[in-house]
């Protein structure tokens, strides 16, 4: 069984086979929650949504199309989860998006370890500074790696339309850590 493709699977489980959705869970919930967790920096909150995802996958499995493929599909539905929880957060006041960050890994001394730490610090305050669509198309293109095509899928456009939606994100974000690292 382990050997069925996600599309597979997912189409079993449209079918009616609801106990495969528990394959698919365990190969898509630590990316979920990756995800989740770099757009708000709460692992609660981040697992709470990860399980919200399969409910609504169950949920709208009838939406789930043979030609679809089942990454982006999900992870249009982990975006639709993620902004939800953002509108219900700013309703309340209370909106917990911080920062996406880069971990680097290095073998350097103490001091280019404490260069790298601060650069790291400046990254995370650039990110922060970005809105929540940008921060979304690093998070999708550069620490999930999915597909330019994967991502204009997600987000609704085109792969030429997502290549340079993402491509203006890291210029911002550029920008503004070279502004930051400047002060």
């Amino acid at each position: 069984m382990n050997t069925l493709s996600d599309n597979a699977l997912m189409l079993k489980v449209k079918e009616g086979e609801i106990h495969k959705l528990g394959l698919l869970y365990e190969r898509y919930k630590k990316r979920l929650f990756g995800f989740f967790y770099q757009m708000n920096k709460n692992a609660s909150l981040s697992e709470d949504l990860v399980q919200n995802v399969f409910i609504r996958v169950l949920k709208y499995k009838h939406t789930f199309h043979d030609k679809s493929k089942f990454i982006t599909w999900i992870f249009q539905i982990a975006r639709n989860e993620i902004y939800d929880e953002f509108k219900k957060a700013k309703k309340e006041n209370h909106n917990d998006l911080e920062t996406v960050s880069y971990f680097l890994s290095s073998d350097k001394n103490i001091e280019g370890d404490l260069e790298e730490n601060e650069n790291k610090i400046n990254l995370k305050k650039a990110i922060a500074k970005l809105s929540p669509e940008k921060k979304e198309l690093i998070v999708l293109s550069k620490l999930k790696e999915l597909k330019y095509r994967e991502v204009g899928e997600i987000v609704g456009c085109t792969e030429g339309a997502a290549r340079t939606k993402v491509h203006r994100a890291l210029n911002d974000l550029k920008q503004i850590y070279l502004t930051l690292e400047n002060a």
